[in-house]
């Protein structure tokens, strides 16, 4: 993974353009989620190291309609490229088909992996996310599991719903929707907790559910096998304190910086791409890695 990431930052140097580019990300995540904006400085810098202009636009309602008139609106501006996260392909794809059709370059990116080719996206950067959550209920069994929740953000996702449904592969789960407010995903984990005394395993899918599900855990006196998914300072702490077992790293700085960067070559270089989509995860990080990791991910602690 990283020679090709070094390989394609190598031919962005050789790749110029006589105009000024303009790439736009648009995503699903909300300002409250520590994961987006790490994604959004990803595409920041890319646009930065080639010159071009980037705009981010994200959609605070959390809802696909709102997201679909914003991928329409921005393609109307005929941008040189657009980086798409797919968390409903139903509901997006046909802003994302009117895209392409009018001759914007898009690449889908973090969710909708199995559904971005056939709408037209020139490729996908992402985690395979039912392999993720599969790794991630294969080690909580050996560790222990035996009964979980799966506490998810957007159950509107497809990305987090396959991370729940890989993990309960392994081991028997239900899920719980906690919603992405962070008032109300330890109310929902609590209420959860209590209704779900025989379970001895939780699997929380996004940064800020994992730290809001161990203060509910702390507060009704619960000790559980907790994992979770992607990065920020108070999971780093949890995995330190021992308090989670591992969190999954997909590296959502990639996610943003490598679409930029690929669009430049496509535009620049007579359409070259990579060969494949390109996977950013799955990644174990536990207390054996985790300050190398925050280290590198510059996540301070």
């Amino acid at each position: 993974m990283k020679k090709l990431i070094l390989s394609i930052a190598a031919l962005a140097l050789f790749a110029t353009s006589a105009f000024a580019e303009r790439y736009v990300m648009i995503t699903h995540g909300e300002g409250k989620d520590p994961f987006w904006p790490v994604v959004q400085k990803g595409g920041e810098d890319a646009a930065r190291a080639i010159g071009a202009d980037f705009e981010y636009i994200y959609n605070p309602s959390a809802d696909m309609a709102d997201m679909a008139s914003s991928i329409q609106a921005a393609a109307a501006t005929q941008p040189d490229g657009m980086v798409i996260s797919l968390p409903d392909p139903d509901a997006l794809g046909p802003a994302i088909k009117a895209a392409v059709a009018a001759g914007v370059p898009v690449i889908t990116m973090n969710s909708g992996l199995e559904s971005s080719a056939s709408l037209g996206a020139l490729m996908h950067v992402g985690q395979p996310e039912l392999l993720a959550g599969q790794k991630a209920g294969e080690r909580a069994k050996a560790e222990g599991a035996t009964k979980a929740l799966c506490m998810i953000q957007e159950a509107y996702n497809t990305a987090l719903v396959d991370r729940c449904e890989g993990y309960g592969s392994a081991v028997p789960m239900q899920m719980t929707d906690t919603t992405s407010d962070p008032a109300t995903i330890q109310t929902r984990a609590t209420a959860a907790l209590q209704a779900n005394k025989d379970v001895n395993a939780i699997l929380s899918v996004g940064p800020h559910v994992c730290e809001a599900v161990d203060k509910a855990l702390a507060d009704l006196g619960m000790t559980v096998h907790h994992s979770c998914f992607d990065l920020s300072p108070a999971v780093m702490d949890l995995i330190g304190s021992g308090r989670v077992s591992f969190t999954i790293d997909q590296q959502q700085r990639l996610q943003g910086y490598v679409p930029v960067i690929v669009l430049h070559l496509y535009n620049n270089s007579a359409g070259l791409l990579p060969g494949a989509n390109i996977p950013s995860g799955p990644g174990f990080v536990d207390k054996s890695n985790a300050s190398s990791v925050a280290a590198l991910a510059g996540i301070d602690r």
